[in-house]
This record gives structure tokens, C-alpha cells and sequence, in this order.
């Protein structure tokens, strides 16, 4: 008897030559590092060099984050990601209604230009590549990460990493959105222009199907909604009269990786297939750069569970492998302990060293594109590829990636997948090791990490301080530009930059655009 996929396609007990009948190897596998890209953006893949090993991280205050960042690095991260608390994420101050019990909690808080150059102290910004994990004020996060960059005498063609800036994902599966559709839309395509001008080899956006599928899209819903969203980015820019080849080079995507492996591998495969034949045939991209699907992966945060914590070690690490074998440019393993609370020095040094056994002890890097070729792997990429095309046709029909979001498409149709999980989880169909089945009658003590509350009282101090030792005359000034930039069509970048120089906080600036902006509310339509 087949089983599903995550996707609900089947997976045959055996596949032969037979069932890729009118498979045509030449034009949907090629080589890696050519196009469709099906086996691998660059040619040699890890034969050269691994991926790059990114741990996200952030809690707390700046001083805190900063001395986690030098242990990462001190154990051989090559690059940082991160995180952010909720009041950074939605534009609130630490000291804001809003905040409160929420700082410092889920990421770092950062509330102005001061605690960016503290995050950031003692590292080299030319030496290390930085993501941040962050949407809908993306853009002030940036131009602090260059405004600290200046103070290191760093130039910011020098500075490379990447912003998350995906706020289309936030009204389909996560919440942490700011403003309007449109008016975000357009800060994008501010973005875009900026870097293109001022931070060159600067990754504008991740383009992101993590969260979708954290909220319960299976694979072809993770990839469809996130190719939807990064067509409706691209038509965005492309309306603001950018070239296409100017910036999309510089777009990157970011997915997770579940433990059903061959699924996945298949799922990384057709994603850049997809996206290779849209941006050459749709958009009439010319560089190859343009075509390629750059993506970071980060394993599946929502398949860890709290029970027998140390299982997740083994799901971490297969969800790892699934990354490397569907050929990923950089990768986040969690820590085991994430189900229970943030995790400790211990643990999220091992999640580190999962990856490290991969690159250096298995033989995985050795050859590009280990399962090309694979009847059930190929078979499984032609069906996710097909089943994702099917869902962005539908996204089409609505009028694409925003209108969709309006109508609620997108996010209904997770839910239901999302409760199709829950359904077979609850009736033991799918089988969670030490959920449903496998359970031990007592759960072995353990001590996470935990946040001091005194956190935010802190920096709360802290923003008293900046806002009354700073020249609150020039801050008003500098916000006021801001608003005027954001009610006309001057690229509101480099008012915002002056804003945060002169330090105006994170939630002033947000502020001054929400009153001209507006604030979004969600639509159930659909």
C-alpha cells in the first residue's frame, strides 16, 4: 500500500524507469550551476567549500546577544543570524504599552542606534555575514547594522548578509506585520533601490516558506506561496521602474526541512526549477545570477517536541541532511532543547556540531547532487513541482501573491492542511516518537535557560537616558523629513538613516510611518 507525502502525494513502495515516462533529463536535470538549477545553483556545490553554518540567536539585551555571538564564532560559526524580541519585530519601544512582558524574550531587543553598536561590539563586520531575522521594519534594522558599520570604518560595500524583509509571509502565517500590503510593498521596493545604490552585495530579502510551514503548509504549499510572494516582490520592484537584473540577483530565499527526506530533497529541487523558468521566461531576466534560487534553511522548529527533549537531536540531524542533499547555501539547526525554552550554551553548541559532522565526517559533500538521478527522488520532484504549480495558478487567479492574501487564500488553505496534521496526529495515524507513541511514563528533569525580567527594566533606563541626553529638536526635525518622504515618492531610506543617526528610536520611526501609513488590519474573507 503507497503512503502519502507531506504534500498528500503518494509514495510508491518502489519506483522504476517506467514511471518517469516523458521525463526528459536533459531539460529538467541539466548540470549543477546551469539553468533550471534543478541539481544546485553553483557548479561544484560543497566539493569546494561547505554551506555556510549560521546559528540563530538573540535574547535579552544587546550585551547579552553579543556575548552568545563571540561564543558562536569562538566554535566556528561562519556566519550570525539574529533573532529579535516581539516589541523589535512589530516597531515598539522596549518601554512602549505594547512591550510589556514581551522584552527581550523570543530574540534581542533593540530600540535604538546604542544598542545596535553594543550588539555588535568587538565584531568585525567585514569579516563575518550577518542575517537578521526581521520584516516589516527591516529597513531601520539595516541601516543601524550600517550606521555601526561606519562607526568600525567599514564600508558598506564591504558589508554582507541579508535582511529577512518578507513582510508578504507575515499576513499569510506569522502576525508580525506593521503596515498595509501596499504601502510595505513600496518600502520593499525602497530597499531594493537602496542596496542597489549604498550596500551592493547585501541579500534585500529572504523570501520565506519557514513560517508558512511552521503555521502547517506541507512542502508544495510551502514552496508555491513563497514563489507567489517573491513574483508579486519582483512585479513590485519592476513597477517602481527598476531593471530586473539590478536587483534580483541579490534576492535569496529561506525554507525549512522537515524529517521526511526524500520529500524535501525532491521539494529543494523543483523550487529552483521553478523559479529559474519564471525569472527567464516571465520576467525576461537576462543574468544567469537572476535565475538562480539562493536559499538558507533552518530545520523544523515545529517538529520538535517537549517530551524527551534528546530525541530532537536525531530529528535535527536528519532534518539537517535533508538541507545539505537538497543543496542549501547556508543552514540554522536548532538546538533540542527549543521546544521547552531558549536554549542553553550546551545545546545550541551541538546543534552547531550537527552540522559540523556532516561537513567534515559523512562523505555528503563529496559529490554534487547524490540522489540526481534517483527514480523516487525524480518522480517526487516532478510531483512537488507540478502540485506547486497548480497552487500559484490559483494565486494567479486571484489576482496574485497581495490580492490572495485579501481574499485570505493563502492562509486558509494552511490551516486546513495544518489541521489535516493535527487530525492524523491525535488519532496516532502519524506517528510523533514520544507523543503518541513510544512515550516513557515519567519525563526526566530539565533546566532551560531563562530571561531575567529585569531586562526590561533596564532598557527602559536605557531609552530614558537616550532620549534625554540626545537633541530631541533634531530628532522631531529628522521625523518630520521621514513622513514627508513617506507621503510622496522620495525613497523614505535615507530620511529614515538620519532619523536613526540622530538617534530616533525604533518605535519613533515606526511610529511617524504609521501615521501616514496606517496600521494593517486582517481580513477572514476568504
Amino acid at each position: 500500500m503507497a503512503r502519502e507525502s507531506e504534500s498528500g502525494l503518494p509514495i510508491e513502495p518502489v519506483y522504476r524507469p517506467a514511471d518517469l515516462t516523458g521525463w526528459d533529463p536533459a531539460g529538467k536535470l541539466g548540470e549543477p550551476g546551469a539553468y533550471p538549477y534543478t541539481r544546485g545553483v553553483y557548479p561544484t556545490m560543497y566539493t569546494g567549500r561547505p554551506w555556510t553554518m549560521r546559528q540563530y540567536a538573540g535574547f535579552g539585551t544587546a550585551v547579552e546577544s553579543n556575548a552568545r555571538y563571540r561564543q558562536l564564532i569562538a566554535h566556528g560559526t561562519t556566519g550570525l543570524s539574529v533573532a529579535f524580541d516581539l516589541p523589535t519585530q512589530m516597531g515598539h519601544d522596549s518601554d512602549a504599552p505594547l512591550a510589556h512582558g514581551e522584552v527581550g524574550k523570543v530574540g534581542v531587543a533593540i530600540d535604538s542606534i546604542e544598542d545596535m553598536r553594543v550588539l555588535f561590539d568587538g565584531i568585525p563586520l567585514d569579516q563575518v555575514s550577518t542575517s537578521m531575522t526581521i520584516n516589516a521594519p527591516a529597513a531601520l534594522l539595516l541601516l543601524l547594522y550600517q550606521l555601526v558599520a561606519e562607526e568600525q570604518g567599514v564600508p558598506a560595500d564591504r558589508l554582507t548578509g541579508t535582511i529577512q524583509n518578507d513582510v508578504l509571509k507575515e499576513y499569510i502565517a506569522r502576525g508580525t506585520y506593521i503596515f498595509p500590503p501596499k504601502p510595505s510593498l513600496r518600502l520593499t521596493a525602497d530597499i531594493f533601490k537602496y542596496c542597489t545604490a549604498e550596500i551592493p552585495k547585501w541579500n534585500t530579502i529572504s523570501i520565506s516558506g519557514y513560517h508558512m510551514a511552521e503555521a502547517g503548509a506541507s512542502p508544495a504549499q510551502e514552496i508555491a506561496f513563497t514563489l507567489a510572494d517573491g513574483i508579486e516582490y519582483v512585479r513590485t520592484a519592476v513597477a517602481a521602474g527598476m531593471d530586473v537584473d539590478d536587483f534580483a540577483p541579490r534576492l535569496s530565499f529561506f525554507f525549512v526541512a522537515r524529517t521526511t527526506l526524500l520529500e524535501e530533497i525532491a521539494k529543494f529541487r523543483a523550487a529552483r526549477r521553478i523559479w529559474a523558468r519564471v525569472m527567464k521566461e516571465d520576467f525576461g531576466a537576462r543574468n544567469p545570477k537572476s535565475w538562480m534560487l539562493r536559499f538558507h534553511t533552518q530545520t523544523a522548529g515545529v517538529q520538535l517536541t517537549a517530551q524527551q527533549p534528546e530525541v530532537n537531536l536525531v530529528r535535527v540531524a536528519v532534518q539537517a541532511l535533508g538541507a545539505v542533499l537538497g543543496g542549501t547555501q547556508s543552514l540554522h539547526t536548532n538546538s533540542f532543547d527549543e521546544a521547552i525554552a531558549l536554549p542553553t550554551d550546551k545545546s545550541a553548541r551541538l546543534a552547531l556540531r550537527t552540522q559540523q559532522v556532516l561537513a567534515y565526517e559523512t562523505d555528503v559533500p563529496a559529490t554534487v547532487d547524490p540522489f540526481a538521478g534517483s527514480y523516487a527522488v525524480e518522480k517526487l520532484t516532478d510531483d512537488v513541482e507540478t502540485a506547486a504549480l497548480d497552487l500559484m495558478r490559483r494565486v494567479e487567479d486571484l489576482g496574485g501573491a497581495e490580492a490572495a492574501i485579501e481574499h485570505g487564500f493563502q492562509k486558509a488553505e494552511i490551516e486546513r492542511n495544518a489541521y489535516r496534521i493535527a487530525q492524523e496526529t491525535d488519532s496516532g495515524e502519524r506517528v510523533v516518537v514520544g507523543v503518541n507513541r513510544f512515550q516513557l511514563d515519567e519525563e526526566e528533569p530539565y533546566e532551560p535557560l531563562r530571561v531575567d525580567p529585569a531586562i526590561e527594566a533596564r532598557q527602559r533606563e536605557r531609552l530614558g537616558v537616550l532620549r534625554s541626553e540626545r537633541d530631541q529638536g533634531a530628532v522631531d526635525s529628522a521625523l518630520a523629513a521621514l513622513k514627508k518622504a513617506a507621503g510622496g515618492e522620495e525613497n523614505v531610506l535615507y530620511p529614515m538613516k538620519e532619523a536613526l543617526r540622530g538617534r530616533a528610536t525604533v518605535g519613533e520611526v515606526c511610529n511617524a510611518l504609521r501615521e501616514v501609513w496606517g496600521s494593517h488590519v486582517p481580513s477572514d474573507a476568504f
